[in-house]
């Protein structure tokens, strides 16, 4: 469902120095994988250009049947708004709207009415344990509460691919135990893949695979 071949990054447009090369990785629906490495290796750079928000200097990358190296811009934010679901450490939710419309703001960008967003978003909160707070405003949670809905709002639309950007960094350990059991949990119920990139060896357990960055391409962590 997602491979990526040889994708490499420079730094600039200096070719002898990469900031990685040889990143090659198949991944399955249900899948999902942790991504470690020291800092400044690309992690972050990485899922940025799986993301179409930075150029690749080389490779390939294929979601599903589409080649995603070979899109021109529009066709890739189109693509991005349906196919796409982001979790990143600052949780990123607007304080002027409710959890619901919060979590409904994918569905809108897909041109859905009104009212069959607001139906999917609260069943989507309820799924995340959170069906009784839909009204809320973002600054009435917690920080696990937060990203909860953030795990909400970034599989409303039922994307193919999620890429989390340390998503519990922002929380304590007991706290990021129960989000990323929550992530991972849903990922896979959905037929999802899931990319998490990570500083922590205890978040990295939590997906089917773990492996490291470095600038000669992917290995085993």
């Amino acid at each position: 469902m997602l491979s990526i071949e040889n994708l490499s990054k420079r730094f600039g447009s200096v070719s002898e120095h990469p900031l990685f090369q040889a990143v090659s990785l198949r991944l399955a629906p249900g899948e999902s994988v942790a991504i470690m490495g020291e800092s400044g290796v690309g992690k972050s750079t990485l899922l940025n250009c799986l993301a179409g928000l930075e150029p690749v200097d080389g490779g390939r990358i294929r979601l599903r049947d589409t080649e995603l190296t070979a899109l021109n811009e529009d066709d890739f934010a189109r693509l991005r708004r349906r196919d796409f679901g982001f979790v990143f450490q600052s949780f990123h939710l607007l304080p002027h709207l409710t959890l619901a419309q919060n979590v409904a703001l994918p569905l809108w960008l897909l041109d859905l009415d009104d009212r069959t967003a607001g139906e999917r978003a609260r069943a989507m909160l309820e799924r995340v344990g959170l069906g009784a707070r839909a009204d809320d405003w973002p600054r009435h949670l917690s920080g696990g509460e937060m990203q909860r809905v953030a795990i909400a709002r970034a599989l409303v639309h039922e994307p193919a691919l999620v890429l989390c950007d340390e998503p519990t960094g922002n929380l304590d350990p007991e706290r990021a135990t129960g989000v990323l059991e929550l992530l991972f949990e849903t990922i896979h119920s959905a037929g999802a893949i899931g990319l998490l990139v990570t500083h922590s060896p205890t978040a990295a357990t939590h997906a089917d695979r773990v492996l490291r960055l470095t600038r000669d391409g992917l290995v085993a962590a």
